[in-house]
């Protein structure tokens, strides 16, 4: 059985580890995700990161572009599997760096985190083919129940997958959500893993997604108010430049870090460098293009055309 380090020098190769490692692995993942909040509180510096979807090679350069760890800390927004072609070996990264340097990751969930929709989506297909049996599909579902749902830097900023509820007002009313199970059909838990911004309107409007809510600049307002923020940080929506802000008050803003999405989106990505004074302005968001083809492994009988948006 390996360490952290090993694991962490054989997947930096782009390998998966055997099937004992990462059921041990996983198992060290739950034990420090146990000991999280619903909102785990992070100090500045810090660097934020959105959607991944199994881009492992855009993961190495996103860590070449901010830093590795431990000298960067970094909270990823949810959203590592799934669309890519490296699903697993991208979760199995991200969950050798919390075993290893656990206060220097904060590994939140999004909405791909969940056994219904990684079964649609390659994730459970890509632990099929891998191994041969879904086992390691399994523990990786038992490790995504015990993610936490938030973060929030030095109190200021919140860091969500998705967006707001109109069941949750306050942070408290996210405190003391029941996460250690599937994401919900509806509620609280839904909406934050999948509720998105929308300019048009002000306060609620349905979700063409199917789950979570549209949520205007009202809502937000209100809501950074109640709740003594300054910035919301969220993923879970394609940004062609990176990131974007979503309403007029630059108070909520969309941090997308999967370039070339699906190998074919053409977008750039970013991540966002928190720094002391709490200040996010322009020079605050890293951007970067996705790695080369000739740079990664494209794995043999995979055609783009599967992976769909």
């Amino acid at each position: 059985m390996g360490t952290p380090d090993e694991w962490l020098a054989t997947i930096k190769k782009c390998q998966y580890l055997p099937e004992p490692d990462i059921k041990k692995l996983c198992e060290m993942v739950k034990e420090l995700l146990l000991e999280e909040s619903n909102i785990q509180p992070v100090n500045t510096p810090v660097t934020v990161c959105g959607d991944i979807h199994g881009q492992f090679y855009d993961l190495l350069e996103l860590f070449r572009v901010g830093g590795e760890i431990p000298d960067t800390h970094y909270i990823f927004m949810g959203d590592f599997v799934d669309r890519g072609y490296y699903s697993l070996e991208t979760f199995t990264l991200l969950m050798a760096l919390k075993a290893r340097y656990p206060d220097k990751i904060t590994l939140l969930r999004g909405n791909h985190e969940s056994r219904q929709i990684t079964q649609v989506y390659g994730f459970y297909d890509e632990c099929q083919n891998k191994y041969g049996n879904a086992n390691v599909w399994k523990y990786c579902c038992q490790v995504f129940d015990y993610l936490t749902l938030a973060a929030i830097v030095d109190g200021k900023v919140l860091c969500v997958h998705g967006g707001l509820s109109p069941e949750v007002r306050t942070l408290d009313q996210i405190r003391t959500i029941p996460r250690s199970q599937e994401i919900p059909h509806e509620g609280a838990f839904c909406d934050l893993m999948w509720s998105d911004p929308e300019e048009h309107i002000d306060t609620w409007a349905v979700s063409p997604r199917g789950a979570g809510w549209l949520f205007g600049a009202k809502v937000t307002n209100e809501f950074n108010y109640v709740n003594g923020l300054i910035l919301i940080a969220r993923a879970h929506q394609l940004v062609q430049e990176g990131y974007k802000y979503a309403f007029p008050d630059d108070n909520l803003v969309t941090v997308w870090s999967a370039p070339n999405y699906c190998y074919r989106c053409g977008n750039v990505a970013s991540i966002m460098q928190i720094n002391e004074n709490l200040k996010v302005d322009e020079s605050s968001f890293k951007l970067f293009n996705a790695v080369p083809d000739q740079e990664r492994n494209i794995p043999a009988r995979v055609g783009v055309g599967q992976y769909f948006l």
